[in-house]
């Protein structure tokens, strides 16, 4: 089961969730493209507010959870608790242009590895621009490809050539989850490093919840935090669109 949480609050763009993107909501947008992930049999949207469920209910699945909750991963556990499905995929709603074959190569991983307990991804770092933004997160993985650390500074650190960044991973926040680790998950307290960090993977990390980590030879996907991402996923879209209609 895939799961997309969406709120109606956002601090940067409000309201985001419904944001019009080619004439449909976002995260109706994000629940089309993540129904294409062929390892999956059910695609439903978290949200809490009404709004979100009314515009998502006639295009797929919404359902509506405890106003309460504090992150995504709350919302998503929710949902996941009524149901009996043994891999949960938290998807973002805010990732308009997903590859939903991204969604099965998480699924794909976790079922090739019965240890392994979350799966999430990330594409290589492709320049030092990236590399040394603290909003690009990056992952730093073991021979296994299973995640060491995540951090929003530049690792890993080359100490004899501090310009290259060939080795660095940009983390992409799609994760998927058995269901009684995201049981177990939701009920674990914030940590040291995750408040530190401000990234909520870390408390697995540091509870002793392995991560594997998918690299994917492509680009992070945009993620629309800002006006001037949304038009940019506006005219990725029309660009779509228009090459689709040829």
């Amino acid at each position: 089961m895939a799961v997309i949480p969406a709120r109606y609050g956002s601090t940067r763009l409000p309201a985001k969730a419904l944001a019009d993107i080619g004439g449909m909501p976002m995260v109706a947008r994000v629940l089309a493209r993540a129904s294409l992930a062929s390892k999956v049999q059910r695609v439903v949207v978290a949200t809490d507010d009404r709004r979100i469920y009314d515009a998502v209910s006639s295009l797929g699945e919404a359902v509506m959870t405890d106003p309460a909750h504090a992150s995504g991963s709350d919302r998503v556990a929710e949902v996941a608790a009524a149901s009996d499905y043994d891999i949960v995929v938290n998807v973002q709603g805010d990732l308009p242009l997903l590859d939903p074959s991204w969604i099965d190569l998480l699924v794909a991983r976790m079922s090739a590895d019965r240890e392994i307990e979350i799966v999430t991804l990330a594409v290589p770092v492709r320049s030092r621009e990236e590399m040394l933004d603290p909003a690009a997160v990056k992952v730093v993985t073991d021979a296994a490809g299973r995640a060491l650390y995540f951090s929003r500074a530049p690792i890993p650190h080359q100490r004899d050539r501090e310009d290259d960044f060939s080795d660095a991973l940009h983390h992409v926040g799609i994760y998927a989850y058995r269901r009684e680790t995201l049981m177990r998950f939701s009920r674990l307290k914030p940590t040291r490093l995750e408040k530190s960090e401000k990234l909520e993977q870390l408390r697995a990390l540091e509870n002793g919840i392995g991560i594997g980590v998918v690299v994917v030879d492509d680009r992070p996907p945009l993620e629309v935090d800002t006006f001037a991402d949304l038009e940019r996923a506006r005219q990725a879209v029309r660009v779509e669109s228009s090459a689709g209609s040829k």
